[in-house]
């Protein structure tokens, strides 16, 4: 009797851990979605800038005086 007890809570508790387990990466995933929704609104997409090209040497020179 007490090992079919002990065999059952064993099963249920799997059970819920499963279920625990599903909800955080349901949650997980909805977060990422979300973070993504916002990078993307606030990041200019490249559709904008139209065909301009970027000029890679821009930036890489800093001159400075002291």
């Amino acid at each position: 009797m007490d090992m079919d007890m002990s065999i059952a809570s064993l099963s249920v508790g799997l059970s819920q851990y499963k279920t625990d387990q599903k909800l955080g990466v349901s949650l997980l995933k909805m977060s990422m979605n979300d973070m993504s929704n916002d990078v993307g609104a606030l990041l200019p997409s490249t559709s904008d800038t139209g065909n301009m090209a970027v000029d890679p040497s821009v930036g890489s020179v800093l001159d400075v005086n002291a």
